[in-house]
């Protein structure tokens, strides 16, 4: 058995082990027809990094006492964070510290973000497979395929990609980032990444047919559990075709047909990698007790990536509503980045 196998296998027992204690106490509940209910609210909220960190690169897990740490060091800056801030009469100058060129004078402050404070099952990242908790290497394609920026910068445009998902020009609205216009939600994916706020996903259930709404976007995945046939790989769709079926007690999603104006992977708001429309994701989730549900996805994507790789976390049931997420309600942003720029060109 390679070190990579033996690895996985490793961290995978690991986060199975509540799972086996539910059934074999038959504390797990389970709907009408028997399977195992996993509706509810459920928070995907951790500080836990996608990356392992350069100096646990040999470690899959924490200490209690380290999680401890990390933890109450999340909760306070969380509560600086969320002091009273400086009340102003007059803007901020130009220059100084803040943004590059200048000091920021419109982005969010702390109060607006919502990260969590929790470490995801004392894990030392959410990648579990490749076994150094890292993102693979790209192949030559998805090198040629990687964007990084804000979606509020310009990126060079003379890459061979439709996507735009971070962020682009300002010629067109078209330019700017799917995010930024609303079109999809930076966390929900799919698969479900955790952001800076709205991390928040309700699933609902019926024997053939799992609904998958996100609270970021207001987005609704409806997941068919029969046999229906496939779409023709000529459609594409924003959040692409998802096909369920069960194995066990284990709800297994697959998604294809991505479009490929949004990118195959998006670990952060400010990096999408590949193109949508190469990618194969598999997405599982299982009900671990009554407030947790550990999810789980693999994404496989050979023309961007060198290997597959897996992320597993827990997520947290709430016992609170999720909200509509109006983005575009009284969006004035997108009109006046354009606006902005139609003036600069006047100069």
């Amino acid at each position: 058995m390679t070190f990579r196998v033996l690895a996985r296998v490793t961290v995978a027992l690991a986060l199975a082990l509540p799972l086996t204690a539910a059934g074999q106490t038959g504390s797990q509940p389970r709907t009408p027809d028997g399977r195992p209910d996993l509706q509810g609210v459920w928070d995907f909220r951790t500080v836990t990094p996608l990356e392992r960190p350069e100096d646990l690169s040999d470690r899959a897990f924490l200490t209690e006492e380290e999680a401890a740490e990390i933890e109450t060091g999340a909760t306070e800056r969380r509560n600086v964070g969320l002091a009273p801030s400086e009340v102003r009469t007059e803007p901020l100058p130009a220059g100084g510290e803040g943004a590059a060129g200048g000091q920021a004078v419109g982005g969010y402050n702390e109060f607006w973000f919502d990260r969590g404070t929790n470490v995801a099952g004392n894990q030392t990242s959410l990648i579990i497979d490749p076994p150094d908790g890292r993102l693979p290497a790209l192949t030559p394609r998805g090198e040629s395929l990687h964007q990084i920026g804000s979606p509020f910068e310009d990126l060079p445009m003379n890459r061979p990609v439709r996507v735009r998902t971070v962020g682009a020009g300002v010629d067109h609205p078209e330019d700017r980032g799917l995010a930024e216009r609303c079109l999809v939600g930076f966390n929900s994916g799919p698969p479900m990444i955790q952001g800076g706020y709205n991390n928040y996903m309700q699933l609902f259930q019926t024997p053939d047919t799992v609904v998958l709404y996100n609270e970021m976007v207001h987005d609704a995945r409806i997941v068919p559990l029969d046999d229906r046939p496939q779409i023709s790989d000529k459609i594409q769709q924003w959040a692409g075709q998802s096909r369920g079926h069960w194995d066990g007690d284990t709800l297994v999603v697959v998604t294809t047909n991505l479009s490929d104006l949004r990118a195959s992977y998006e670990p952060s708001s400010r990096v999408a990698i590949g193109t949508g429309s190469t990618m194969t994701l598999t997405e599982r989730f299982r009900r671990l007790d009554d407030d947790t549900l550990q999810y789980e996805y693999t994404v496989d994507d050979p023309t961007i990536f060198t290997q597959d790789f897996t992320v597993s976390y827990p997520m947290q049931r709430i016992n609170e509503p999720l909200f509509e997420y109006a983005c575009h309600e009284g969006n004035y942003g997108l009109l006046n980045i354009l606006l902005g720029a139609r003036t600069d060109e006047l100069k």
